[in-house]
């Protein structure tokens, strides 16, 4: 079975109107500033894991970080203009993570730590006290036993990345190589499956996992994006075991493709077939979009079914976000037609951007209210229509920062 189909709903049968996605844009950036509190955070939605937390969220993933940011890029980009400056706010949330931190202790992850406020702080002040202490972040995080992208190295240190673009220093690429050394000691054959994996010590289990949000694909994605830096025999040697694994590990009907969200036993609770950007093909996209296009026929026609299985199961029933939600799903379109040049996947993005717009403000009437963090809510899908309307496919606060 490629998806689970209660997990989807039919794509409304709605045309693309840039009109509606401008103004969707609008509405939810005014909505953030409206209801943005006073200690820099914004109300805690009950999607978001349910219970509302002690402690406000600063992260870049459920955050008061994310939500500066799109506001910020949606700006700085042309799509809105801003009431408030979050370059003037971004230094308040990093000082209030820092006394209450979103899961209890100071750590250095990406998504749901330090390094991505960091980054955001970085990029909006250019302050070389934030520069060094987001170097020794990143560099405490190498050995992290979880190995996947939210916690671990192969999210921080995407950071390394942006920060040797931004800068050009040479200490950034060395972290960066420090970084993928720890990647490939622990890129090791599977026992469960003829290829190379990694193992995931998370959440209480040790597991092999596929996926972009805590697997295989998001580590990949690190080194593929990096890979010019890599020598010539390792980056022939990433591009081989990219094509071995997902050749070993896809789930193919006709022209479908999907991936299930590990090998061997799985995390206790979690045997569903996903088909949404942190587990399943989504994600197997947007982490090895930057393997070269023509290299390998069979990675190209592997990353096409995956697209066809996307658009087939249709959008999430979750919602309109980024991690497991319908622009989530539609960044697998953006970055197929950046890939291929083919116009029908950004047809395909923009009716999923049209059924996200719907979504989006059916929610809202729900719950009298917006969902105010980037990775879930309504800022990445304001990133995600922005994206359909210029037909770029960049992942939010993950490939841009800019």
């Amino acid at each position: 079975m490629l998806f689970e189909p209660d997990r989807h709903e039919p794509l409304l049968d709605t045309a693309w109107d840039a009109a509606r996605a401008r103004a969707a844009i609008s509405a939810i950036v005014a909505d953030m500033e409206e209801a943005l509190g006073t200690g820099v955070t914004w109300p805690w939605h009950p999607l978001d894991e349910g219970e509302k937390p002690e402690t406000p969220h600063k992260s870049i993933y459920l955050g008061a970080t994310g939500a500066l940011w799109a506001m910020w890029y949606l700006q700085r980009t042309g799509a809105v203009r801003l009431r408030v400056e979050p370059a003037a706010l971004i230094e308040r949330v990093h000082a209030a993570y820092l006394a209450e931190p979103d899961t209890g202790e100071v750590v250095p992850s990406y998504y749901l730590g330090e390094v991505g406020i960091l980054l955001v702080l970085w990029r909006l002040t250019g302050s070389r006290q934030v520069a060094d202490r987001l170097h020794a972040a990143i560099a405490r995080n190498i050995p992290n036993p979880t190995n996947e992208a939210l916690w671990a190295a192969p999210g921080t240190m995407v950071g390394a990345l942006h920060m040797l673009r931004w800068t050009g220093e040479k200490r950034w690429r060395d972290l960066y190589l420090e970084n993928v050394e720890q990647l490939w000691r622990t890129w090791l054959p599977s026992e469960h499956a003829p290829c190379h994996l990694w193992t995931q010590d998370l959440y209480g289990s040790v597991v092999q996992l596929l996926g972009a949000g805590h697997g295989f694909a998001g580590n990949v994605y690190a080194l593929l994006r990096g890979a010019p830096l890599l020598s010539v025999e390792r980056r022939e040697a990433l591009f081989e075991r990219c094509v071995e694994t997902l050749r070993a590990t896809a789930i193919i009907e006709g022209d479908c493709a999907n991936w299930p969200p590990g090998v061997g036993p799985p995390r206790p609770g979690r045997t569903k077939v996903l088909m949404q950007w942190c587990h399943g093909a989504p994600g197997i996209v947007t982490g090895l979009a930057d393997f070269p296009a023509g290299r390998s026929s069979e990675m190209d026609e592997m990353l096409l079914k995956a697209g066809n299985a996307v658009w087939k199961a249709g959008p999430l029933s979750k919602g309109q976000g980024v991690c497991h939600g319908t622009a989530g799903n539609g960044y697998a379109f953006l970055k197929l037609h950046e890939r291929t040049g083919d116009l029908a996947w950004l047809e395909r993005a923009r009716s999923f951007a049209m059924h996200a717009i719907a979504q989006c403000e059916q929610a809202r009437q729900q719950h009298g209210r917006g969902r105010y963090s980037l990775w879930t809510g309504d800022p990445g899908l304001a990133v995600y229509l922005w994206h359909c309307l210029a037909g770029a496919g960049a992942l939010p606060a993950t490939d841009i920062l800019d």
